[in-house]
């Protein structure tokens, strides 16, 4: 399945909650975040579904994602549907791991293996000021756990902040005592709080007073991070830096919202209503019709994505 620029799309994210167990300061200020009503969230059976008619036009890979997936239950059984479809080849979860230690088990038998855990700082005051109160302990148990389980790759993801975690020493030295894959990324731009942004280069430049970095293979499921690599590392580090170095060229995926709109693309503000035609009784066909036509909006890059809707609501297409 290839777009209008050749690019061959065959990654899927699945958004299956808007809710969260935190509150970061730069994801979702303030008291009056608006959740989506729980009527107007997809259903597992309508995510897969969705994800069944992917497989069939060329999706091979799921990424499961939020708001913090594991607040919502049965999370274990629907990774295991997901697993069962046929032509699924890879499955990832992305979770700020808070309660990720007591679900290891459910998630290792429903055939998950690989984990993406959000963590901005290793220092437990400052986790709690920019998670609005999060246990930073809660996450490292789960990141052991994690490890000695055998889920692999385990990658922690970090968002640049100006003056909360722009020294990169504490997670130098986790990388360098465990087997993890720590990604330094920078703050979207859709973000209220632009006055953190740190530069995914200029952080990438500062790796050189750890010693001398050497690029790495990219871990498995590798997306758009460049890895390095330092003398006596266990795991490595990688950036992803969409703004000072963007990687709309080599874009291989689609993302599915908790309300079931598809994005073909994170920075614009076009998507289609998968959920409307879903619940109009419409036979998999139009679906498939559907899911390509994401495909032909999808832009070159993401200054050509659509100006001046980002933020106050997506114009969908087919609702």
């Amino acid at each position: 399945m290839k777009d209008n620029f050749d690019r061959r799309i065959d990654y899927m994210r699945l958004s299956v909650t808007d809710r969260c167990n935190l509150r970061c300061f730069y994801c979702s200020p303030g008291r009056n975040f608006v959740f989506i009503p729980p009527s107007e969230v997809l259903s597992y059976e309508e995510f897969l579904r969705l994800a069944r008619l992917s497989l069939e036009i060329g999706v091979t890979r799921f990424r499961i994602t939020g708001g913090e997936p594991l607040v919502r239950k049965g999370l274990a059984g629907f990774i295991r549907s997901l697993v069962e479809l046929k032509g699924t080849g890879d499955i990832a979860l992305t979770t700020n791991g808070i309660l990720l230690r007591d679900n290891l088990d459910a998630l290792w038998e429903a055939g998950l293996r690989r984990i993406n855990i959000s963590l901005d700082s290793l220092d437990p005051h400052a986790y709690r000021e920019i998670t609005g109160g999060g246990n930073l302990q809660n996450v490292l148990d789960a990141i052991d756990g994690a490890l000695e389980k055998g889920f692999s790759p385990v990658k922690i993801n970090a968002v640049l902040l100006k003056g909360k975690n722009d020294d990169l020493s504490p997670f130098v030295a986790l990388a360098s005592e465990k087997h993890v894959h720590v990604r330094f990324i920078e703050l979207m731009d859709f973000s209220p709080n632009q006055g953190y942004f740190v530069s995914g280069r200029e952080a990438m430049e500062s790796l050189a007073r750890f010693g001398r970095p050497e690029e790495a293979a990219a871990p498995e499921g590798a997306g758009p991070a460049r890895y390095f690599t330092l003398p006596g590392m266990k795991g490595t580090i990688g950036f992803i830096s969409p703004y000072s170095d963007h990687f709309c060229a080599s874009c291989n995926r689609l993302r599915i919202s908790a309300d079931g709109r598809l994005l073909p693309c994170l920075f614009s503000g076009w998507s289609v209503d998968l959920k409307k035609i879903l619940r109009s009784g419409t036979d998999d066909g139009s679906l498939k019709t559907a899911l390509r036509d994401a495909l032909s909006r999808k832009p070159r890059r993401r200054e050509e994505a659509a100006a001046g809707e980002r933020g106050n609501g997506l114009r969908t297409i087919g609702g």
